[in-house]
């Protein structure tokens, strides 16, 4: 298997040397915008390391990579709007750059951009790589809206938020995984092994996320320090925190104290808060169910008859994922 810079390379390449469209070019241009803002591309690389991982000419994987790349962004410019997030990579959103309405159609087109893609699929896989590629997007259409859900409801479960972040990270890495899987000959079910992994890997690296938003030194990271805290925003910390607190009335009750004030200090909030977070120790057991998933993932890994040398490359992929200490 190559380098993970060289399946970098590869889908950058491909990425600069495609035209997504001319006239008009309020259409276009923003999907060449959001395009070249970059990124790790990790799910177009996965696509070329699963397809490589079985044997594969990943050279076939490069029109799904491209449209796992264009479904990715496409999620991201309508994320950005339904958050009226400012900024990406640093960069104006697409939506702030141009305007809401250029931002849902430029998206829509990337959608119908990524399906072409797609179908340049060698024949014989194409009717299965359209259904996982159809199912995934759907899911992750299905976690967004859980999600969006999850901001107004009083009471959300663990499990419903396992089950969220599944849906709304986790499912396009397994459907990367699986979709260069069956492009390098894989059969369905080491390809569902792949994907399997693919999926707890995503949710542990979302778990980790959580962790990082509240716990990570926000000079290191660039990212202004809990930034959930502040918006509510109902994380595996906070759920685990509710949870945790119902044994003990004060703790529970300057928790919701936070929760539902009108009006607060930021400072002020996220470390009162973070204080509640360290009594109750939820980073802790944050942890304990990331480094669960990322062990299960293994497990699936394990299970797959390829040579050892292969799975080593993923393995440290994934580990390179969850190398941000906190």
């Amino acid at each position: 298997m190559n380098s993970i810079s060289s399946y970098q390379d590869q889908v950058e390449k491909i990425i600069k040397g495609k035209s997504f469209g001319a006239n008009p070019k309020e259409l276009y241009e923003p999907i060449s915008y959001i395009m070249s803002l970059g990124g790790k591309r990790l799910r177009p690389v996965l696509v070329l390391m699963a397809c490589d991982f079985f044997g594969g000419d990943s050279s076939k994987a490069l029109h799904p990579a491209l449209a796992i790349e264009l479904f990715h962004n496409f999620t991201l410019v309508h994320d950005d709007l339904m958050d009226n997030a400012p900024l990406r990579r640093s960069q104006q959103t697409v939506h702030e750059k141009w305007n809401n309405n250029i931002a849902i159609l430029s998206g829509d087109a990337m959608m119908v951009r990524a399906y072409q893609e797609i179908c340049k699929s060698d024949i014989a896989n194409l009717s299965r790589l359209l259904e996982i590629f159809s199912d995934t997007a759907v899911k992750v259409c299905e976690g967004q809206q859980y999600d969006m859900n999850y901001e107004i409801l009083p009471k959300v479960s663990i499990a419903q938020y396992l089950k969220m972040i599944e849906l709304k990270t986790a499912v396009l890495l397994g459907g990367a995984l699986k979709i260069g899987a069956l492009v390098g000959g894989a059969k369905e079910e080491d390809a569902q092994r792949l994907y399997d992994f693919g999926k707890h890997i995503g949710i542990a690296f979302q778990l980790q996320d959580d962790i990082l938003d509240v716990f990570a030194d926000v000079e290191k990271f660039g990212k202004q320090k809990g930034g959930d805290i502040i918006a509510n925003k109902k994380t595996y910390l906070l759920l685990k925190a509710i949870e945790l607190s119902e044994g003990n009335r004060y703790m529970k009750e300057e928790l919701q104290q936070w929760i539902n004030a009108p009006q607060f200090d930021a400072k002020e909030k996220v470390d009162a808060v973070t204080n509640i977070y360290n009594f109750l120790n939820v980073k802790e057991l944050a942890r304990v169910e990331m480094k669960k998933h990322f062990d299960l993932a293994l497990t699936f890994l394990s299970d797959i008859p390829v040579e050892e040398s292969k799975k080593q490359n993923l393995i440290a992929f994934a580990d390179s994922l969850m190398m941000r200490e906190v």
